[in-house]
């Protein structure tokens, strides 16, 4: 019997990214440690041609549709 071998752990993914609402620059974190995982908002995915959002651009977000629903 072979007992396999452990996979080392792939380092940390991170890439720049523009916000598609303001074009500012930020990071994300593909490992899952990322800064909007800090966040207490929770919108649905982007529409349709955008992306992640900055962090002030998702929070208005948020107070946008916490206003409106």
């Amino acid at each position: 019997m072979t007992i396999p071998k452990e996979m080392p752990s792939a380092p940390a993914l991170a890439r720049r990214l523009i916000c598609s609402r303001c074009g500012s620059e930020f990071g994300c974190d593909l490992s899952g440690n990322c800064w909007c995982a800090e966040e207490t908002a929770r919108l649905p995915m982007p529409v349709k041609g955008e992306d992640c959002l900055c962090r002030a651009c998702l929070r208005k977000a948020a107070a946008e549709a916490s206003a409106a629903g």
